[in-house]
C-alpha cells in the first residue's frame, strides 16, 4: 500500500509560521496569527501577537521540527530548539481560529537557560 503524505491546511499555517520565525521574517510570521492570539510557556505567557513576537525577535529562536500532529484546529510540534548556542527538546500546542493561530501552549525544560 502507497503510504500518502497528507498536511492539513492548519498544519501547513503553522508551519509556515515557524519557517518566518527561523528566517526572522517577523512581519510574515504575524500574518499566521491572529492579533489577539495569547500565549502560555514555562517561563511566562502574553497576550497579543505583537507583544509574542516582540519576544520572538529578542530571542532568535530556531526551530528544526520533529513531528507534525493535527487535528481539526489543534496543530502539536515536537521540535529541536537552538537559542543562545543551546539546544533543547519542546513541544507547542497550536490552537488556529479562522485559519491563523489564536493560541499557543509550549512545554520544555528551561534550566539550560537559566
Amino acid at each position: 500500500m502507497e503510504k500518502i503524505n497528507h498536511v492539513s491546511d492548519n498544519a501547513k499555517t503553522v508551519l509556515s509560521l515557524i519557517h518566518a520565525i527561523n528566517e526572522e521574517d517577523f512581519e510574515t510570521a504575524a500574518r499566521f496569527a491572529n492579533d489577539d492570539m495569547t500565549f502560555e510557556g514555562v517561563m511566562g505567557s502574553r497576550n497579543g501577537a505583537a507583544a509574542y513576537f516582540g519576544d520572538m525577535k529578542k530571542m532568535k529562536l530556531k526551530y528544526d521540527v520533529q513531528k507534525v500532529f493535527a487535528d481539526e484546529e489543534d496543530v502539536c510540534l515536537f521540535y529541536n530548539l537552538e537559542m543562545s548556542g543551546k539546544t533543547i527538546f519542546g513541544c507547542a500546542w497550536y490552537h488556529l481560529n479562522g485559519g491563523k493561530v489564536s493560541n499557543l501552549k509550549v512545554i520544555f525544560d528551561p534550566r539550560p537557560f537559566l
